[in-house]
């Protein structure tokens, strides 16, 4: 199943925006000869519904995000060169409160535009791929939101019916696009070009969002997929390949089943150029320095070039490809990548946007956002315990124990009358926004009072559904041990030891509520950060209790979660999909609003149920959000103290152990 188009598009083109005169050609365009043309690619990846420069959780404008802003970049790259595409990379349909809205109060009927879609119309991509959370709302919707798109969108690996190899499938979308497009060479002259596009999305979307895609679709390995199109793409006479891998770069090892498969991607022969993301980081930068077969400086893997432009907008991938006529044929000789940030960050932490609105982009989602707005600004409750996140990952959090306790509320009820009815009832849960990656300001913060579906989101970003597990007293150790993989090993006496491991992120440690722990930092972790074996002997978790009383390996327990950790997300002991014995319909976002709804007022202090093993003459480092400074005094059991500024930021504070 393929798809060719024929087209002649205005962002194929350079000149499209007014006082394109006054732009410089980029070198390439400016010094192609004759049998030569510039032909730069602009990917755009993992938007997340983030049309706006606006945070729905907070409820106020932002400059870090939105389409609308890296518009302006688009518009800007076409204009200095003389042929140019845009493309995205997966990961559009869902992910902030506009998202939801959608899916879950509007829906989508036949015929209904998508405001993710009416924007990427505006702003004219050329082609993009499915990303994993694409398939969160389900796969009618998925379908329903598609049919708006002025422009293919394709997937290789998401198969609806296996042949005996990847040419032989039933694909849900079309695996790839030859696009048919003339290009204007440095002499003026036009040309037809076939330029090859084939998507991929990790397969681990079978276990990610299993309730929609079971019986219903399969997915495929990456690298099998890839070398079995893109032979295929050749023959149907594609001069040029790019691929759009909705996969992160991550080992250069060629294996099955990879979720981050960029790398190994790019070595198979006949792909010119990837967009990769997933991974919500910027290439070309020093975060991949010492990757095998990564050029981090010049945006290479395997030699070709290859961009990831960061996550809702933040950034603009670009690729520049200086192509080659010879023979009838065209070819790759020389490349250059970069990325566009729509903002910066100062030295006193404030925020410059680089770029302004593009007012076509704001106008095809606006009614959509006014819509949103109205919907998150809904009251459900009150709180009487301020809900953050600032110290979630050093101390148990309210932002986590109102999760904890909604999850416990709803599970206990669905046990009533069932062979577990007796088991002990434990839940499960993790900070979503702890900074990292989102920055200085990516903490929940709600203060006493009213409780509106905007808080609930900022609490709970993703539409999960519930779920429990049965499991014994050596997989609860052991999920706990995965979890506390988000510390650096460090030994009594260190001073001023840097705490979190960066690669570990922050929804992959689990709380645990119902026992009480500690966990040891001079013992080494006994997972990586992926969850694999690193130390198997090694015991991090100390003093595991209930109610009083040690945890033996035999003792079984029911632990509420959500169906990511359940089926397998994060590679947790005791959550790989064999051990679920309730799967309930209701997403842990909904299980949250009926709880504050059914109390009235809720007030999910935090119970204190872990903490750090003392650790003589021991100090720790950790940044957060310079907002945490007015929470110290909420902290139960914690010394810590303010320790100056952290990095791009943050705020650094001390923890003595």
């Amino acid at each position: 199943m393929t798809l060719t188009t024929q087209l002649t598009r205005r962002n194929f083109l350079g000149g499209t925006i007014a006082g394109t005169a006054l732009i410089a050609l980029h070198p390439y365009s400016a010094r192609a000869a004759a049998n030569q043309a510039h032909l730069r690619i602009m990917e755009t990846t993992d938007l997340h519904v983030h049309v706006f420069p606006y945070d729905y959780y907070s409820d106020r404008p932002v400059d870090t995000v939105g389409l609308s802003r890296t518009a302006a970049y688009i518009e800007q790259i076409r204009a200095e060169a003389t042929n140019s595409m845009l493309l995205d990379n997966g990961d559009f349909l869902q992910g902030n409160p506009m998202g939801d809205y959608i899916a879950y109060e509007r829906g989508m009927k036949e015929g209904d535009l998508h405001p993710i879609i009416a924007a990427m119309n505006a702003v004219g991509f050329d082609a993009s791929t499915l990303g994993n959370h694409e398939f969160n709302y389900g796969l009618d919707f998925l379908m329903k939101s598609l049919a708006g798109a002025d422009f293919p969108v394709i997937s290789a690996n998401v198969v609806k019916e296996m042949g005996a190899n990847p040419r032989a499938d039933t694909t849900l979308l079309p695996p790839y696009v030859i696009l048919d497009r003339e290009i204007t060479d440095g002499a003026g002259e036009k040309h037809s070009i076939k330029v090859g596009l084939i998507g991929f999305v990790p397969p681990q979307i079978m276990t990610w969002d299993r309730r929609h895609l079971e019986g219903n679709v399969n997915a495929r390995d990456i690298l099998e997929t890839a070398r079995a199109y893109v032979p295929e793409m050749k023959e149907k006479g594609a001069d040029i390949i790019i691929a759009l891998s909705h996969s992160g770069i991550g080992t250069a090892e060629d294996k099955e089943g990879l979720e981050n498969a960029s790398v190994p991607l790019a070595a198979i022969d006949g792909i010119d150029a990837l967009m990769t993301g997933h991974s919500h980081l910027v290439f070309p930068s020093p975060t991949y320095a010492d990757y095998a077969a990564v050029d981090a400086e010049k945006g290479l893997i395997h030699g070709k070039p290859a961009v990831m432009g960061g996550f809702w907008g933040s950034d603009l991938g670009v690729i520049d490809l200086m192509l080659e006529r010879e023979g009838g044929e065209w070819r790759v000789v020389t490349t250059a990548c970069e990325t566009r940030k729509i903002a910066q960050r100062n030295e006193d932490r404030s925020v410059t946007a680089l770029v302004e609105d593009v007012p076509a982009v704001i106008a095809a989602a606006q009614k959509d956002h006014d819509e949103t707005l109205a919907y998150v600004r809904r009251a459900v409750g009150k709180t009487e315990a301020p809900l953050h996140s600032y110290f979630a990952l050093v101390a148990d959090d309210p932002s986590v124990q109102i999760v904890s306790n909604a999850q416990m509320w709803y599970m206990a009820e669905m046990m009533k009358g069932t062979e577990y009815e007796g088991l002990p009832l434990l839940s499960a849960a993790a900070p979503f926004k702890a900074g990292g990656r989102g920055g200085p300001e990516y903490y929940t913060d709600v203060a006493p009072g009213a409780i509106a579906i905007k808080n609930v989101a900022d609490l709970y970003l993703y539409p999960n559904t519930i779920r429990a597990v049965r499991i014994n007293g050596a997989q609860l150790k052991g999920w706990l041990e995965r979890s506390a993989g988000m510390f650096n090993q460090v030994e009594a006496g260190t001073k001023d030891a840097i705490l979190l491991n960066p690669d570990f992120p922050s929804y992959n440690f689990d709380v645990i509520d119902g026992v009480t722990y500690q966990i040891d930092l001079s013992q080494p972790s006994r997972f990586d950060a992926k969850g694999g074996p690193l130390n198997p002997e090694a015991s991090r978790i100390v003093n595991l209790a209930i109610d009083g009383a040690p945890v033996t390996d035999d003792m079984e327990f029911i632990v509420a979660t959500n169906n990511y950790r359940a089926g397998g997300g994060g590679d947790f002991p005791g959550a790989d999909g064999s051990t679920v014995i309730f799967e309930g319909p209701d997403t842990n976002r909904d299980i949250i609003v009926r709880y504050i709804v059914d109390n009235g007022t809720v007030n999910p202090k935090a119970d204190f149920n872990w903490s750090f093993a003392p650790l003589d003459g021991a100090t720790v480092l950790f940044d957060t959000g310079p907002a945490a400074q007015s929470h110290l005094s909420e902290l139960e059991g914690l010394t810590i103290d303010e320790a100056g500024a952290g990095d791009d930021g943050f705020s650094r504070f001390r923890i003595t152990l």
